[in-house]
């Protein structure tokens, strides 16, 4: 008896999802629970599993897009489960000095082991015996496609993409989420009135907090000292002083967030996403850094969950590790606001008549003017220069002395 695995619902508002890798081939045996694909909606990318036991065979295949709720593949229950590979109860040892000979792999295997590629470009690999550490993978998840593998045949020893005559096109479908994050951001610009303001961070002295913290931070925490705890610290105190920031609009009523759920843009191999920092503002620097890390490496890895990608109040994106100076970031909706890091630059600055070369850093905050004033953003980006270029304020919200003094 044959049931059928069938497209998962993976939230409210998502209907279809793309079938991005199988990792079982048809005809094969397959354990229940066993991963079997994974598959990627708008938002996430996220596993199937097998239901139960048996022989599983594909209806669907790499790159096909389906509904929630069509067959992906079959498993059939009464398929025979192949033998286990080991040596029978009774059956006498090998002698000592004879090696037990070891199943030989067909190139073909050993490529599709090694590498990630489709169907097509893995037999004509198999098939032209090409080293695969010469080619470019020009797929999804650095997937080896079959124009790669033509490129390499045709052009040997020469870089593809290189070829300055070339007139060739190649087309690739958009992935769901490089279509979600194309109608996002469109709508974004459609449907707020979105302003940028801009201001400079001296970072001198967070640069000597880290340079003469660093080792001992990493040693007691695990993690290493970055610019985005100091950031997004920064932001939380002043979220909570200038809350329309914090805030967004639903129909007729402004939502004030008593609370920071910092979302981090990050790049990943399938474009960015916005991963979220719940409750930053009761977090210590190493807890933000280790929350960084967490989620940085599972978008990389692309597996981020739909949780952790939902909600968020506010947004930090730092394209300062891409060498830009200045740019206009477009704000994540629902959220009102969204700040921009940048690329840190020695400067000459004039402090007290005299003229001092200082690491300088742009910061831009694109915000909604429907909800957020002037004098909002404009205080707001203030107060996070201050809070950054006085590290010792984050650790009361205020300057030490004053909180002493009680002023």
């Amino acid at each position: 008896m044959a049931i059928e695995i069938k497209v998962p619902t993976v939230g409210e508002s998502i209907t279809e999802v793309t079938l991005v890798k199988i990792l079982k081939q048809s005809g094969e045996y397959v354990q229940r629970d066993e991963v079997i694909a994974e598959l990627e909606s708008e938002k996430a990318t996220f596993e199937i599993n097998a239901e139960k036991a048996g022989a599983i065979q594909w209806v669907a295949k790499e790159g096909d897009t389906l509904s929630i709720g069509d067959v992906v593949c079959t498993i059939d229950e009464s398929a025979p489960k192949p033998a286990q590979a080991e040596p029978a109860p009774n059956a006498p040892d090998a002698p000592a000095n004879e090696k037990v000979a070891e199943p030989v792999k067909s190139v073909e295997n050993q490529q599709k082991e090694e590498v990630k590629a489709s169907p097509v470009a893995a037999a004509i690999i198999a098939d032209k015996k090409v080293d695969t550490k010469s080619i470019k993978p020009s797929g999804s998840l650095g997937k080896i496609l079959k124009q790669d593998v033509i490129d390499i045949l045709e052009n040997p020893g020469r870089t593809p993409g290189t070829n300055l005559f070339s007139r060739n096109d190649r087309p690739e479908k958009m992935s769901n989420l490089r279509k979600t994050v194309s109608r996002r951001l469109v709508e974004a610009k459609n449907t707020t009135a979105m302003l940028t303001t801009f201001n400079e961070v001296d970072m001198g002295p967070i640069m000597d907090i880290r340079k003469k913290y660093k080792d001992k931070f990493k040693e007691l925490h695990g993690v290493n000292l970055g610019f985005m705890s100091f950031f997004t610290k920064a932001c939380c105190y002043a979220l909570q002083q200038f809350q329309a920031v914090n805030a967004y609009i639903d129909g007729e009523n402004i939502i004030y967030h008593e609370y920071c759920d910092i979302s981090i843009a990050v790049s990943a191999p399938k474009g960015l996403v916005v991963p979220v920092i719940r409750n930053a503002e009761s977090l210590s620097m190493a807890e933000i850094e280790a929350a960084v890390v967490d989620l940085a490496t599972k978008a990389k890895n692309n597996k981020l969950t739909l949780e952790e990608m939902s909600g968020g109040t506010f947004t930090i994106t730092n394209g300062g590790v891409f060498g830009s100076m200045m740019s206009t970031p477009i704000i994540n909706l629902p959220q009102s606001a969204i700040l921009g890091m940048h690329n840190i630059v020695e400067r000459p600055m004039a402090v007290n008549g005299q003229v001092v070369i200082k690491p300088m850093m742009y910061i831009a905050l694109s915000y909604d003017h429907r909800i957020i004033d002037g004098r909002e953003s404009v205080g707001f980006l203030v107060r996070v220069k201050q809070l950054l270029e006085n590290p010792e304020i984050l650790l009361f919200g205020k300057d030490p002395i004053e909180a002493l003094l009680e002023l």
